[in-house]
């Protein structure tokens, strides 16, 4: 991502005297020149345009204007990295399309009813599994579980080390 930061700088210079954000200076109109016409997500209008973070922003300014038509809600964009700490397993199965089908249901359940907490559905051979969350200590999943377990919708969930991934 810092790369990302040095490569927008390098294209387009923002300074405090210049209002015109990279894409304002793409799509400008400029008589004898073709017209440049963008379709995005306003999430990828704003990593283009360099807004991080709230940091970043004129202090208390909780929203950025696109386009004089969308607005944008500015959230942190956090690094992310893997550790090991542990994960909630709420499903096994075999190598077959039914156990693949009722690992995917698991974590739509998981979903619904945790819709907070990450949901995994991987195939690690020999079996479909479904894991929830990423908890940094075995505290953080046994509270995490013992609220699964209220639900009863999650009988063989169980506490497994595993990797994490960890947002900073």
């Amino acid at each position: 991502m810092e790369i990302r930061k040095l490569l927008l700088i390098t294209l387009f210079p923002l300074s405090a005297s210049a209002q015109q954000t990279f894409t304002e200076h793409l799509t400008r109109n400029v008589a004898g020149e073709g017209t440049v016409t963008l379709t995005q997500d306003a999430e990828i209008e704003a990593l283009v345009n360099g807004v991080m973070s709230h940091a970043s922003l004129p202090h208390k300014q909780q929203v950025q204007h696109i386009n004089n038509a969308d607005t944008l809600a500015v959230t942190t964009l956090a690094h992310r990295t893997q550790a090991i700490g542990f994960r909630i397993q709420i499903y096994a199965g075999g190598n077959n399309r039914q156990s693949k089908s009722e690992a995917f249901r698991m974590a739509g359940l998981a979903r619904s009813y945790f819709p907070e907490v990450n949901v995994y559905t991987n195939f690690i051979s020999p079996r479909w599994i479904c894991r929830v969350g990423d908890f940094k200590t075995r505290e953080e999943a046994v509270e995490q579980l013992r609220k699964m377990q209220l639900t009863q919708a999650f009988g063989e969930a169980s506490i497994v080390k595993s990797k994490i991934i960890v947002t900073y």
